[in-house]
């Protein structure tokens, strides 16, 4: 008599199986008059769980979720942004999520996506999505980029890259790449020189790069915040920093008014921050108007922290102490929106801003 066949070794389930979905409102939880209208809704209407409402989850997931805020995002604050980062951090240290997804307006989504990315340097997948037809549309896409999400969330090579990821439209884009190029297309993302990292196809993501290499790429373009500093969502005040962009007759007096609004605040005779940092989208390889110049000259020697990028819609400022470029400014290869946190960033960190 043959002895039974003996058992396989129980494979332990894992414990981070939890995709965590938090929802902060934007188109994709928007509301309009009729299914025709997908201009004049009001957005951050819908529950982000009611989002979800007949979306499955993947085999051996649980889907979890958790209202962070429901606004417009062109309307997006600090506030909402620290409790973000707080909700976003809380779920990458509970051991049993496995992923987190959130839920966003598209006007602002890129900016949201670096400060996750700058500030928490994630190691489980944060993947945004949003929508660019209201819930009430008559063919929403708010349905399909929510799934499409779950499934790159929650996919094997993400999982064990992490980082922030967007997704929308099937496209896949970094949190440094993604930024909004079209006002109303439903294909409304790209990714600069670098286009899409991968696609959502068919339930599966069809990776263009290796997602881990990405993921020290943007660790290392956003930089160590270091263990002793203060997390951003528990600080105090976060500094002021101004995006303006040079021009033709960019004479300087913006940034002339902004340092006499500098110098009343920390007076006490302006209630609002004083100017602490300046980002300045300059023109082709970052040039920036001579009288912009002279201004932005003055507001270094004030203390305000300036960094140069450029006003193209890609491609990265080449620095060079010679030539239109030079100025003596902090160059960063960041966009306007994306430098603009680092920069805020950095100052909350007390860093040199160089």
């Amino acid at each position: 008599m043959s002895a039974p066949p003996a058992e396989a070794p129980a494979v332990a389930p894992d414990p981070a199986r939890v995709l965590r979905v938090l929802g902060t409102g934007g188109t994709i939880a928007g509301r309009a008059a009729c299914a025709d209208d997908v201009v004049g809704y009001q957005a951050g209407v819908v529950a982000v769980q009611d989002l979800l409402q007949g979306l499955p989850a993947p085999p051996g997931w649980t889907l979890q979720t958790a209202q962070v805020a429901n606004l417009d995002s062109k309307d997006m604050t600090v506030a909402v942004w620290r409790a973000l980062l707080q909700a976003v951090h809380a779920a990458l240290h509970d051991p049993a999520v496995g992923a987190v997804l959130v839920t966003h307006g598209t006007d602002t989504l890129e900016e949201t996506a670096w400060l996750l990315q700058a500030a928490l340097a994630p190691a489980k997948p944060v993947v945004l999505t949003g929508a660019m037809r209201p819930a009430t549309a008559r063919v929403p896409d708010g349905p399909q980029n929510l799934t499409d999400a779950v499934t790159l969330a929650t996919d094997a090579a993400l999982r064990a890259a992490g980082g922030v990821w967007v997704t929308l439209a099937g496209r896949v884009f970094d949190a440094a790449a993604a930024r909004k190029v079209h006002p109303a297309r439903v294909d409304a993302f790209g990714g600069g020189d670098a286009g899409p990292a991968a696609w959502v196809e068919g339930g599966r993501v069809r990776w263009l790069l290796d997602p881990a290499a990405r993921v020290a790429a943007l660790e290392a373009l956003a930089g160590s915040r270091g263990a002793a500093v203060e997390p951003p969502w528990q600080a105090a005040a976060w500094p002021r920093v101004e995006w303006i962009t040079s021009h033709a007759a960019a004479d300087g007096a913006l940034v002339r008014a902004l340092l006499a609004q500098r110098c009343a605040a920390r007076a006490g005779q302006d209630a609002d921050a004083p100017l602490a940092g300046l980002v300045v989208a300059g023109t082709g390889n970052g040039s920036v108007h001579a009288e912009l110049a002279d201004a932005l000259r003055q507001a270094q020697q004030e203390g305000v922290a300036v960094w140069v990028t450029t006003r193209c819609a890609e491609g990265e400022v080449l620095p060079s102490p010679h030539g239109r470029s030079a100025g003596g400014w902090a160059v960063t290869p960041l966009p306007p929106a994306k430098a603009r946190i680092s920069l805020m960033l950095a100052l909350l960190a007390q860093a040199d801003p160089r």
